[in-house]
């Protein structure tokens, strides 16, 4: 190698002309752009590339005499993206990527060439965007034993809450407003849907657990069914909704593990969490001997994520790059069943606006070891034929909770619409 790293970016969209632009100001004293590769080479970026190398073909770049170092911002679970990054590997060549989908889903393939290889694979930019969550997780907490991880992981989620919660408006109106800002995709299923939330504590879990990056081992649920009622009935309780995903140690022995949930959750306005606003993200993390301590910031966008990427180059310049989890996936410990524990839930029922409606449904909570600590009921307006009642459990066991919400979804006579959500807990 040369006194200094050089670099070969594949994907000039916003990130990537982000990173390209602070690497040719030299935010990255011992790294050098020297080849880029895009769909599009005569695309105006913002960033004069006229001194760099263009590549036609991505895998090109693995090739090159002069690239050390290759930069995967493509994106795409499989595909180009994958392609290039194994064959990266393959040739021991170091990588830097922000891709979060690609790791959840092959972890085991990337992670064994990466391992077996000792050839760094940095993806700090894939997890809560310019957050060192990464760092302060396999780094900053070395030698702690984390027994508890959770945070807001999308932006576009906690958007979308975050202005129903303000300004009132429906989920749809508020992910319009998203998308005219740039927050939300065109086709934001990823991101409501929970699945991007989940792939980033899939990633999170493998580096603090040791467990296997497996979307079939988290439980997701999305923010779809979220109403502007919803969000009404929370202020009755002093709280807020918010997307959050945990990943956490259960049990003990032969019968513990690691139980991992992405769903929003209802939150105290008391609570750190709470106050996390708009695209921001945050992560809890609880820790012994340290105790707990939250990260906050942007996690998403072009300085945001390509802040991460000059991080992760920057160590690899500096000598620090890792292999992708340090041990092959094979080595890693199986999870938790995905039985959640305990929470006290926040139920949202329509209920038939005649005599005997209450009476039958918190029956049929009481026989399923549901107990009740608050409920918020509204009045009847001209037309309405269900009531909307809101219950605050005490503390539920997830199957007493799931076999109530059944018996309670059976009734139509009585019923409709029936929401479950967690109450979080400190």
């Amino acid at each position: 190698m040369s006194d200094k790293i050089r670099i070969g970016l594949a994907g000039l969209g916003t990130v990537g002309a982000t990173v390209a632009s602070r690497l040719l100001q030299g935010a990255v004293p011992r790294a050098k752009l020297v080849a880029v590769s895009a769909r599009d080479a005569k695309k105006d970026r913002g960033v004069d590339l006229s001194a760099i190398d263009f590549v036609a073909d991505p895998l090109a770049l693995v090739s090159h005499p002069d690239v050390d170092v290759i930069i995967e911002l493509i994106g795409g679970e499989s595909g180009t993206a994958l392609d290039l990054v194994e064959a990266a590997l393959k040739a021991g060549k170091p990588v830097v990527t922000a891709n979060k989908a690609m790791l959840a889903a092959h972890a085991a393939a990337l992670s064994d060439l990466s391992v077996g290889g000792n050839v760094p694979l940095a993806f700090e930019a894939a997890v809560a965007g310019g957050i060192p969550v990464i760092k302060t997780v396999r780094e900053g907490l070395a030698g702690n034993d984390i027994t508890r991880l959770c945070g807001i992981l999308n932006g576009t989620c906690n958007y979308i809450l975050s202005r129903m919660e303000a300004a009132g408006l429906s989920f749809a109106d508020a992910l319009k407003e998203a998308q005219e800002l740039g927050f939300a995709e065109a086709d934001p299923t990823l991101d409501v849907s929970g699945a991007d939330a989940g792939q980033k504590l899939a990633i999170l879990s493998a580096l603090a657990y040791g467990v296997a990056p497996d979307m079939d081992n988290i439980s997701v649920t999305g923010i779809e069914a979220v109403t502007a009622a919803d969000i009404a009935f929370a202020e009755e309780f002093d709280s807020v909704i918010r997307l959050v995903g945990t990943a956490a140690r259960v049990g003990a022995g032969s019968n513990g593990g690691v139980y991992h949930s992405v769903e929003p959750v209802l939150v105290k306005k008391s609570q750190a969490l709470a106050q996390v606003l708009n695209e921001l993200n945050a992560l809890s993390i609880t820790a012994e001997p340290l105790g707990a301590v939250m990260l906050q910031g942007p996690g998403a966008g072009g300085g945001a994520t390509a802040s991460a990427v000059l991080a992760d180059i920057a160590d690899i310049a500096a000598g620090f790059g890792r292999p992708l989890f340090d041990v092959a996936v094979s080595e890693m410990t199986e999870s938790a069943s995905q039985n959640a524990p305990a929470s006290e839930y926040y139920i949202r029922l329509a209920l038939a606006d005649r005599p005997g409606s209450m009476a039958k449904a918190t029956q049929i909570l009481a026989e399923n070891g549901v107990s009740i600590e608050e409920v918020v009921q509204r009045s009847s307006e001209s037309d309405d034929s269900y009531l909307p009642v809101v219950f605050i459990t005490h503390q539920t066991e997830n199957a007493s909770l799931n076999a109530a919400l059944a018996a309670l979804e059976k009734q139509s006579e009585i019923c409709n619409a029936v929401l479950a959500l967690p109450v979080f807990a400190d």
